[in-house]
């Protein structure tokens, strides 16, 4: 027992004398990071050129994306009668056409009726503008520096600003010509179109490809459903509140004014603008008080309430990044670039989610504790 103490105690000195390798061979130096934050601003920076010098064709596909998601689960209705796909595709974009051009027949004859009935305010309609524009013109009387100078400016009126980008009207036609059969070939070729897409990527990334085009489907989807869910409601409810005030045309102002709402921060102010126009001249000020109060509740009761229970799981952009964002798209094309500022900046963040030199952006667009690439919190 004695000898075998004796030989461990002899067996230290040799392990003391094994020499260690020198800090600098044995703890491996931190690489410095690349510093690829200039590709990625010279590369955020070339997408945005597209935008704004290809809108034409961008807003078309990607309107067309948006009409193939309401369309989809129509059409896979009936496909689940036994119809083919392209039968149950065309037949959705026929449904679809059918409602848009009976929606449009409807407004139009409303709107026509309501001209018919303008004349009959046509006093106070005209003392209301006289009275403004005796106010507008003491204003610029008071604040021109020039006088006798004759100053023209061309006019803008609601035309220009939808077609901003799209040149005539001419144009903005052709363009629309074609969204339907943009429609119908995305829900013939979905399942080809989402394949060949995930295998233009490298086979390492094509798991992260596949999971991003889902979510990005899953997100759209959501947020057309939601939308059309939400003016529904609010339409339902400004319906009710505008006929109980004897508003003429109230369905028509109700609905029009729910959709209206639906604009993210501009829409408190555009949702009180139909039942405004049609009771012009018959309104008391207390009226138009009510009005707007019913346009601004329902715009908040929709962003606060019915959006984050609604559609906050899939969008999971922070307020700051929304208005930013309605902000940039607004400028690059003008009145569509506020419906489909939400819908883009929501699919780019989950890209960013994606790719791992672009995670810090999608994390400066999303919340607090918001679902990363993975899907993880």
């Amino acid at each position: 027992m004695a000898q075998a103490v004796t030989n461990i105690g002899e067996r230290r000195p040799e392990q003391a004398d094994v020499k260690l390798p020198p800090p600098e061979v044995a703890v491996a130096k931190p690489r410095p990071r690349r510093k690829d934050w200039a590709l990625n601003a010279i590369g955020l920076g070339a997408i945005f050129a597209i935008c704004y010098f290809g809108e034409e064709i961008l807003v078309v596909i990607l309107v067309s994306i948006l009409l193939a998601f309401i369309m989809a689960p129509v059409a896979d209705f009936l496909m689940k009668l036994r119809m083919p796909r392209s039968v149950a595709a065309a037949l959705s974009v026929f449904l679809l056409l059918a409602a848009l051009c009976g929606i449009t027949y409807y407004g139009v004859n409303q709107a026509f009726n309501l001209l018919e009935e303008l004349p009959k305010y046509a006093g106070t309609i005209r003392q209301d503008i006289s009275r403004v524009l005796r106010k507008t013109h003491n204003l610029e009387v008071l604040t021109s520096g020039d006088k006798g100078a004759v100053k023209i400016r061309e006019s803008t009126n609601v035309t220009d600003l939808m077609s901003r980008g799209f040149g005539s009207a001419t144009g903005v036609a052709l363009a629309a010509s074609f969204i339907p059969f943009l429609a119908f070939f995305m829900l013939t070729w979905q399942e080809h179109a989402r394949d060949a897409t995930v295998g233009l990527f490298p086979l390492e990334h094509r798991r992260e490809a596949h999971a991003a085009l889902g979510l990005i489907a899953a997100m759209v989807r959501s947020f057309m459903v939601g939308n059309i869910v939400i003016a529904l409601l609010i339409g339902g409810v400004s319906t009710v509140v505008f006929g109980l005030m004897h508003i003429p045309f109230f369905y028509f102002a109700g609905f029009a004014s729910g959709f209206l709402s639906l604009v993210p921060y501009l829409g408190a102010v555009l949702a009180a603008f139909p039942p405004l126009f049609v009771a012009v001249g018959r309104l008391s000020l207390a009226e138009v008080g009510w009005i707007l109060l019913t346009a601004v509740a329902c715009h908040v009761i929709a962003m606060n309430v019915l959006y984050p229970k609604i559609l906050g799981s899939r969008l999971r952009l922070n307020p700051l990044a929304v208005t930013i964002a309605l902000l940039i798209w607004a400028w690059l094309w003008g009145a569509m670039g506020l419906l489909l500022a939400v819908p883009v900046t929501a699919g780019m963040k989950i890209v960013f989610d994606h790719v791992e030199s672009l995670k810090p952006f999608g994390a400066w667009l999303g919340e607090p504790g918001s679902q990363n690439g993975n899907g993880k919190q």
